[in-house]
């Protein structure tokens, strides 16, 4: 059984009841990338009925909101990523860092 170290463990743990071993086949990479191409597109939508340009559109009001957009975006994130082996913990460490140094040494 997998040891879950990092901060997303949990979520992991969960995961592994809904995906079960299907997250080991080759599709299910693809699969999870046209989902967060899906979720971003639900999350801009739903942002957009609430803030912006969409304001009359009352579908898009009656969908879910923005917030549970990203959840769902979260979501599928982690679901990537743990299909493919990558540590977020560690990638959202050297993506901090990244702009940080930005931020103190920005390009001339």
């Amino acid at each position: 059984m997998q040891k879950f170290q990092t901060p997303f463990g949990k979520y992991f743990k969960a995961l592994d009841r809904v995906d079960g071993k299907k997250r080991y086949t080759q599709e299910f990479g693809s699969i999870m990338i046209l989902r967060l191409v899906e979720e971003v597109g639900e999350m801009a939508r739903a942002y957009l009925a609430e803030h912006g340009r969409k304001a009359t559109n009352l579908a898009a009001q009656n969908d879910e909101t923005y917030r549970q957009e990203l959840g769902d975006l979260l979501l599928t994130i982690i679901r990537f990523a743990r299909v493919k082996k990558i540590d977020l913990d560690e990638l959202l460490t050297y993506s901090l860092q990244k702009i940080e140094k930005r931020k103190t040494q920005p390009k001339q």
